[in-house]
């Protein structure tokens, strides 16, 4: 056999050796990483990826110190800094300084989410995020902060905790001065005070500056409460409100008020309760003067003046302006009576019920009278020994010493007579003088 032709043997043994091979598809993923089993269709892919588990990151910016395993990486990274945003979005302006990241923001307005979620029928534009919020069903949580011990499904959620406990809040509001650990938390604090809430119930019409605040609100309409509370039986409409519940339960109170001693399971809580201690109310009712520490205690109190009380007790028709009241309320027709005194044995429909009466146990009278110097152990003991004027009617200006007295005063004020008797078709305006005139026919 001549050289020529021992040469083209030889690629015919290739060509055959080739043959032998499995035929690899178009787009076929054959090459695996060894260490999580993520597939890919070329070797430099793989290659690529590996270096993520070897932790290498040699690319580093000089601007932020933020390190990269690829340069590419690092480039797309230093467009940040540069401030350029070169790709807009023709349906709300939002811009991007790749073009990638425009194309998948666009997702969001096309409304398509193709990805859904088999365990709980969540859908999402894309799937990565599928795969992340599968996560979730999991029950996996690799990443503890090694500070509290809370745990994270992602690495980054994990990294976004810890600036908590730094205290760095680099990022901070011109309009109010409130500092944000991260920069998305700023720009959507900054929607309060642009006052746009483009974001509407169809229900009840109130309004959102957020999209998944209108979808958690939504919530509260469907009356689905997935969520309970394995030791009261309490549900919730979020995971998230669970899991405060559950701290009353724990008895745990970490946050201490340092002026009084008052603790707290939530640092929140423990904010909210400092403005009491500074006296500043600058949320002021137009229509009494009345003022207030918190702009959610001023809207509650103007349902007073607008007399609207749109939850009404099915079993004896007393209405109430809040949800909340209306079941507090409800506990007095159920006779369930939860909260014992471990000191007497007796029991009570609310917790803050028997809070207060504890005191007369403890003995604390903290209120003392100026003149007499005789002690109670509420403010409202005080107020009702000494007789001062504690309640003024908005309407007229009269003054009375409790507001029970104040409630049956403001009867006067209206023109409505529903109160009927039975006996007689006469009517009153007010229940008390209801029981009065019942007396008439009972004494014939």
């Amino acid at each position: 056999m001549t050289s020529k032709q021992k040469d083209q043997h030889g690629v015919r043994s290739q060509r055959s050796q080739e043959a032998d091979k499995p035929h690899r598809r178009k787009g076929e993923k054959t090459y695996s990483c060894d260490e999580c089993g993520k597939d890919f269709t070329r070797t430099g892919d793989l290659k690529k990826h590996q270096l993520i588990h070897s932790g290498v990151k040699a690319y580093s910016c000089e601007f932020c110190g933020k390190s990269f395993t690829e340069a590419g990486h690092l480039k797309k990274h230093q467009l940040i800094h540069s401030g350029v945003k070169a790709y807009s979005c023709e349906f709300c302006g939002k811009s991007f300084t790749e073009a990638g990241h425009l194309k998948k923001h666009q997702l969001i307005h096309s409304g398509v989410k193709p990805y859904s979620c088999e365990l709980c029928g969540k859908s999402f534009t894309q799937a990565g995020h599928l795969k992340t919020h599968q996560l979730i069903h999991s029950g996996v949580k690799p990443y503890s902060c090694d500070l509290c011990g809370k745990s994270f499904t992602l690495a980054g959620t994990l990294k976004k905790h810890r600036l908590i406990h730094s205290g760095f809040k680099p990022y901070s509001c011109e309009l109010c001065g409130k500092s944000f650990t991260q920069a998305g938390h700023l720009k959507t604090h900054q929607l309060i005070h642009s006052g746009v809430k483009p974001y509407s119930c169809d229900l009840c019409g109130k309004s959102f500056t957020q999209a998944g605040d209108l979808k958690k609100h939504q919530l509260i309409h469907s009356g689905v409460k997935p969520y309970s509370c394995d030791l009261c039986g309490k549900s919730f409409t979020e995971a998230g409100y669970l899991k405060k519940h559950q701290l009353i339960h724990s008895g745990v109170k970490p946050y201490s008020c340092e002026l009084c001693g008052k603790s707290f399971t939530q640092a929140g809580n423990l904010k909210t309760h400092q403005l009491i201690h500074s006296g500043v109310k600058p949320y002021s009712c137009d229509l009494c003067g009345k003022s207030f520490t918190l702009a959610g205690t001023l809207k509650k109190h103007q349902l007073i003046h607008s007399g609207v009380k749109p939850y009404s007790c099915d079993l004896c028709g007393k209405s109430f302006t809040e949800a909340g009241y209306l079941k507090k309320h409800q506990l007095i027709h159920s006779g369930v009576k939860p909260y014992s005194c471990e000191l007497c044995g007796k029991s009570f429909t609310q917790a803050g019920n028997l809070k207060t009466h504890q005191l007369i146990h403890s003995g604390f009278k903290a209120y003392s009278c100026d003149l007499c110097g005789k002690s109670f152990t509420q403010a409202g003991d005080l107020k009702k020994h000494t007789g001062n004027e504690v309640s003024c009617c908005n309407q007229c200006g009269k003054m009375f010493t409790t507001d029970t007295q104040l409630k049956r005063h403001m009867f006067s004020h209206t023109k409505e007579r529903p109160y009927k008797c039975d006996l007689c078709e006469k009517t009153f305006k007010s229940p008390h003088h209801l029981r009065n005139h019942r007396q008439i026919h009972t004494r014939k």
